[in-house]
Parts: C-alpha cells; structure tokens; sequence
C-alpha cells in the first residue's frame, strides 16, 4: 500500500532509520537482532514522542466532554422531540465550553501515516527493494537480522523455503511470529478495556455502552491481520501499543474522571498518589539530631536578713 502522495514521509522514515542504525551499530553489530530491535523501538518512540502534544490535546477535549455530559443529558431530554434544535443546542455548549467532539481523533490521523510510512519502508526492506535512499548495505543487514531466531522481513505466511534461504527454521519463525502477534492482541485489548472502563466509570447510563464492551472484545480480532505483517512491524505496533497503555495510565492517573457528589454536582477527585510519591513516602527520613538539653533552672535561695531588719521586730 504505497501512496505518491506520502514519498516525501516514506524518505524521511527510510533516513531516521538510517540515522538511529548507525548510532546503534558504533557499539553493536550492524547486523543483529538487537541492533535492529532497538532501531525500530527508539524510531517508534520518537513518532510517539512526536504525536505527544496530540495525545495531551486528545485526553483534555475527551475530560471535557466527561464533564459537559450532564448538561448534555439535560438537552436532549429537553429537546427530545426536535432533532435539530436539540443538535444545535449541543454544538453551541461545545463551543461556549471549548470542547472538541472530534478532538479525540488527532492522534489517530496522525499516527495513520506514520504507520503507512513504516509498512512500507519496512516492507521494501524485507523485499530486497533500494527504494527511498536506502543503501544496498542496509537492506541487506536489515534482511540478516532475526529476533528471537525469526528473520526481520518475514511474515507468517513466508514459504518455509524462503524462511531457510533467510538462515532460519521455518517453526521456530512462525512461533516467534505468533507469540508477537498474541502480544499485540493483548495489548490491544487491554488499551481499549482502560479507556472503555474510564467512559463507563463516568456514564453507566450510557446507551453506548453495550457497543463499546462490543468493540472492547472485538478489538483484539484486528491484531490477526498483523499476521500479514513482517516481524519488524509487528515489533513496532508493539511497541506503540505499550506506550499508548503506559501514556494512557500516566493521564488517567493524573487526571481523574469527574464524578457527580450527593448534591449533582460534577466534582474532580484528588488524583491519586504516584509511584514516585509512594517511594519517597515509604523512604524513612532520617532522624534529627536530638536537641541540646535545656539547662537546670537554679533556684535562688532567699538570704536570711538580720534579726534587727525583719519585718515586724522591734529592737529592745
């Protein structure tokens, strides 16, 4: 799936991956696995990284929504009976409130291409193809290089002859392969369960909701087609799934969903301690140095005057 229109991203893909495998092959070997496997984790986690700003955009818009949901409620039972007003209703207290409906849609265009780009420079690698300024050299090191025993460029359906001619044995390959893909299921699944149990926690009324635990255990079923993939995409949707479940935990947890108190109104709970805090709250702290010990007051013993000068006392 090549687009012309994206060559200018497939260029910039193929050249980063040049950069980052240059880096890691001035202390590894060019060719092996882990020289591969850490060039296309730090690639994933610089897009990740790149996209984070609309992650942050996403997450925010989404909150805001969490806590218009009430009013939104209002509007529609008020105006149940007419549609359209009841839509326009609803758009003008997105604007009032500077709530996006389609904020929570960025990352994913964004990161649309990016995986396009990475399928396809990939896929050329595993082809044998110079396409997009790659070097002779480093196709054929990225061909060379297996993970686990699984070459890079297959896939689960590589002819077994074909896996042999890459230097490796044919199950060992689809094992390897299958165990990834069962990886990306699962964090499939738990990615969509995590934001799932967070819209359901904030609406159990939702009328929504039976669909989405739908989609929440459909999800997963996409990760088979993966199985078309080579080992080094499989490897990167991975690895930008564990980052989405660890990103998504860190927001959560940082932000908690609005919840509605005795009264109906919507209140924020404080958000929960983080790890950190908890180490630093665990660490004992170390003991003060006991103070200097006040000095004994001295009690001043009255003198005992003359008998002459005493109060009272009469001389004879």
């Amino acid at each position: 799936m090549e687009l012309s229109w994206l060559n200018w991203l497939y260029t910039a893909v193929a050249q980063v991956i040049t950069w980052i495998h240059q880096g890691y092959s001035s202390f590894l070997a060019p060719d092996s696995g882990l020289t591969w496997a850490l060039t296309i984790i730090t690639l994933t986690v610089l897009m990740r990284l790149l996209i984070f700003p609309l992650f942050l955009k996403q997450m925010r818009s989404s909150k805001k929504m969490q806590e218009l949901a009430p009013k939104v409620q209002e509007i529609r039972k008020r105006y149940k009976n007419d549609k359209q007003r009841m839509n326009q209703e609803v758009m003008a207290l997105y604007q009032g409130q500077g709530a996006n409906p389609l904020g929570g849609c960025l990352p994913i265009v964004a990161q649309f291409p990016i995986f396009i780009s990475m399928f396809t420079v990939l896929n050329a690698m595993a082809h044998g193809q110079l396409k997009f300024g790659m070097t002779q050299h480093l196709v054929d090191s990225a061909r060379a290089a297996h993970i686990f025993g699984a070459p890079l460029p297959a896939t689960f359906w590589t002819d077994s002859a074909d896996i042999i001619k890459l230097g490796a044995d044919p199950i060992a390959t689809k094992v390897v392969l299958a165990i990834f893909v069962a990886i990306s299921s699962l964090t499939t699944f738990l990615t969509v369960r995590q934001s799932v149990g967070r819209s359901m926690a904030q609406m159990p009324d939702n009328p929504m909701a039976q669909q989405q635990k739908i989609l929440m255990y459909i999800s997963p079923l996409f990760a088979i087609f993966s199985l078309n993939f080579p080992l080094g995409l499989i490897l990167y949707w991975v690895t930008t799934n564990l980052w989405t479940l660890g990103q998504q935990h860190w927001f959560y947890s940082r932000n908690p969903s609005p919840v509605v108190d005795a009264k109906g109104n919507m209140v924020t709970p404080e958000p929960k301690p983080s790890l950190l805090s908890k180490v630093k709250k665990a660490a004992p702290e170390p003991e003060a140095p006991p103070a200097p010990p006040e000095p004994k007051p001295t009690r001043q013993q009255p003198t005992r005057q003359p008998r002459s000068k005493r109060t009272g006392s009469k001389k004879s």
